[in-house]
């Protein structure tokens, strides 16, 4: 009897595989040219290693959802602030039933089943052995290594899907010909302080930023948000866990004005946690909580903590966490990103994809906040090159990306603030003035290092050195545009506290409002970001690739905003 079973399912796969001859059809789908740099080759993958794949499907009206997201984002827009529901998003990237049929045809064909990864039914979720994948994907997987981390991942420089699924029913494959970035944005330690006064005068700033420092600069209020649907999102990675009770000490010295009980809330996706022992505090889950409860006074804020299960591959939960809060009726309004990666380390088609989750976040009233990178025009972190490096995702058009400033008098653009043009994503049009006066302005500067038709960043900046924080009960300072974009989000907050507050709408996706609102910042002309054996990009009026508008000033955003 189980012969007879055995056999007749076989006689079933073999009369399924004739019935989709059409299948049979391979296309390279995506390839790359050669091993990116710092990798070696190991060798092939063992046959029975088990790869988990994310398929993405291509969405059913992309150019719409962009339209839509601008629409509801230009101040000069009738529907500005008319922010897109939940069910109204999903309409624009929700597969048709035909893609999602056919997709799961061609996997079923070859004994594979999916399952779906993301709200909206556009990502689809596949396990399978190597050698199956080799064959299916006419791929061949191999094992390469980092040389200086030596960090492994199995990769492959090319893969094939059948003909009749390219672009019309299928995106991208992941993570299959992406590599893992070994660098991260991280805050960078300076050296052991002595906590500073409370009463802390203007110029104490010059060498030590803390919250009265950011609010006699950039005129924060410090009187409490009063609005609880108001929330603020500060993501967590790489296993950078918050302290409370340093948060607590953090409180008592530099906010005494608020009560230093005051907490965040937790939320965790891909096994993430974070656990209280001092010795497992995160430096830059401290300083972006510390910077968030410190400065947007009363605003609630919430850790979310994403672990090391992501299902994502080398993005590491950051496409986790979009799809997670794009599941939640009530994401929080801004969310706050001190981490990212070198452009060039991932697929044009997959960077297009996570920009995409971006825009649908925006379209529901959600600002999204990264600091650009902590390598001048070398990347993420500083490195060799020839040609300047941009980082990811702050060339995503529909993001906000913070760079960084030194000093007081005045503020200068801090070296090490990561800007440039992407090479993946075209120049928007709320940017267009701003980045070609700009380009008029440079000449022949660095004529060939750099993409003169890409999208440009940073957009904004705000202090990122000399930061001082609290970790494991000791105070230091930190620096790097980790420190700039929990700042700005803070201001934001705020500023969406006292929106709420007038029954209107939070301001969302930023840029428009942003490059549309120039005088609402501290221009900021002085300084270059170094790297690639050049001098990087120098600061000047108006927009800059070092600093972007500039530093904020609160009371102008705020009449902006039409507060």
């Amino acid at each position: 009897m189980v012969a007879l079973r055995l056999s007749l399912l076989l006689i079933s796969f073999i009369t399924t595989v004739r019935a989709n001859p059409v299948f049979r059809n391979l296309v390279v789908h995506e390839a790359r040219q050669g091993i990116p740099s710092g990798f070696l080759s190991k060798g092939p993958a063992a046959a029975d290693t088990q790869l988990n794949l994310r398929i993405a499907l291509v969405q059913s009206d992309t150019a719409g959802l962009e339209a839509a997201l601008l629409d509801v984002s230009n101040p000069s827009s009738a529907n500005y602030g008319n922010h897109l529901s939940m069910d109204e998003v999903e309409t624009f990237v929700r597969p048709s039933v035909d893609t999602v049929a056919k997709v799961n045809d061609w996997l079923a064909t070859n004994g594979l089943q999916s399952t779906t990864s993301s709200p909206a039914g556009d990502w689809l979720s596949v396990s399978m052995p190597v050698k199956q994948a080799n064959e299916l994907l006419r791929a061949d997987f191999t094992v390469f290594a980092h040389h200086e981390t030596g960090k492994q991942a199995i990769r492959t420089l090319s893969y094939s899907i059948p003909i009749v699924l390219k672009d019309t029913w299928i995106s991208s494959i992941r993570p299959l010909r992406t590599f893992p970035n070994p660098r991260k944005i991280l805050p960078v330690f300076s050296s052991p302080i002595n906590s500073v006064s409370n009463t802390a005068v203007p110029s104490s700033c010059a060498s030590v930023v803390t919250p009265a420092c950011l609010q006699a600069l950039y005129g924060i209020p410090t009187t409490k948000a009063t609005q609880s649907s108001n929330a603020l999102g500060v993501s967590g990675f790489l296993n950078q866990f918050a302290n409370q009770a340093d948060l607590t000490t953090f409180l008592k010295n530099l906010r005494p004005d608020i009560s230093s009980t005051t907490t965040f809330t937790l939320q965790t996706l891909d096994g993430g946690r974070n656990p209280q022992s001092p010795k497992q505090a995160g430096i830059e889950a401290n300083l972006d909580i510390q910077y968030t409860v410190g400065v947007a006074s009363g605003v609630p804020v919430t850790f979310i903590s994403v672990g090391d299960d992501f299902q994502d591959g080398n993005l590491e939960g950051f496409l986790d966490i979009i799809n997670f809060l794009l599941g939640e009726p009530n994401p929080p309004q801004v969310l706050t990103t001190s981490y990212g990666q070198d452009e060039r380390t991932i697929s044009s088609i997959l960077a297009k994809k996570v920009c995409n989750a971006y825009a649908q976040l925006g379209a529901r009233g959600v600002s999204i906040l990264f600091a650009s990178g902590d390598g001048g025009v070398s990347g993420s972190q500083t490195q060799s090159c020839t040609t300047f490096v941009p980082t990811f995702p702050s060339g995503c058009p529909f993001m906000t990306s913070v760079g960084a400033t030194t000093g007081i008098t005045p503020e200068t653009a801090a070296d090490f603030s990561s800007g440039g043009f992407s090479n993946i994503f075209s120049r928007p049009d709320y940017q267009i003035t701003a980045v070609s006066t700009y380009l008029i302005a440079l000449g022949g500067t660095n004529l060939g290092k750099f993409n003169r038709t890409g999208r440009g960043f940073p957009d904004v900046a705000t202090q990122g050195e000399n930061v001082e924080v609290v970790l494991g009960g000791q105070t230091e300072t930190v620096a790097g545009t980790s420190c700039s974009s929990p700042i700005f989000a803070s201001i934001i907050s705020l500023i969406n506290d006292q929106l709420f507050a007038s029954g209107k709408s939070p301001l969302g996706f930023l840029n428009p409002f942003l490059y549309a609102n120039p005088g609402a910042f501290n221009d900021i002309t002085s300084g270059n970001n170094p790297g690639c054996n050049t001098n990087g990009f120098p600061a000047k009026a108006g927009w800059d690739p070092v600093t972007g508008l500039g530093t904020p000033n609160f009371d102008k955003l705020k009449k902006a905003a039409g507060l």
